[in-house]
């Protein structure tokens, strides 16, 4: 039991890190921070993708939402009820008779 203590200590003290073969754990070590490092960085980067994504669907819904107000307004102006209603206060009114078509005839004589 003893052998376990001690070798729990010196796990503890970081023994492993200051013997002769430590520069292998070293090695290990550095790669393993490095991985987590480029891990952490990556995790970063796609949470801010994330939050962008997110801002520009909401600005693409608003703009949709604008777009379809617009577009009803247009509808409604091109209404003629609508277009009468603005020229009746210049004093024009729709035609009582409908338009007559105009037919002519050339003769190449």
């Amino acid at each position: 039991m003893s052998k376990v203590r001690k070798n729990i200590y010196d796990l503890l003290r970081g023994s492993f890190l200051t013997d002769e073969s430590s520069f292998k754990n070293w090695r290990i070590l550095i790669f393993v921070v490095a991985l987590l490092l480029i891990m952490i960085y990556s995790s970063h980067s796609a949470d801010a993708k994330v939050v962008q994504i997110a801002t520009l669907n909401k600005k693409k819904r608003e703009l949709r939402a604008e777009d379809v107000d617009t577009s009803t307004e247009l509808m409604r102006m091109k209404l003629e009820s609508s277009i009468r209603d603005k020229v009746k206060s210049k004093g024009l009114y729709p035609a009582k008779k409908p338009p007559q078509k105009i037919k002519v005839t050339y003769n190449k004589e």
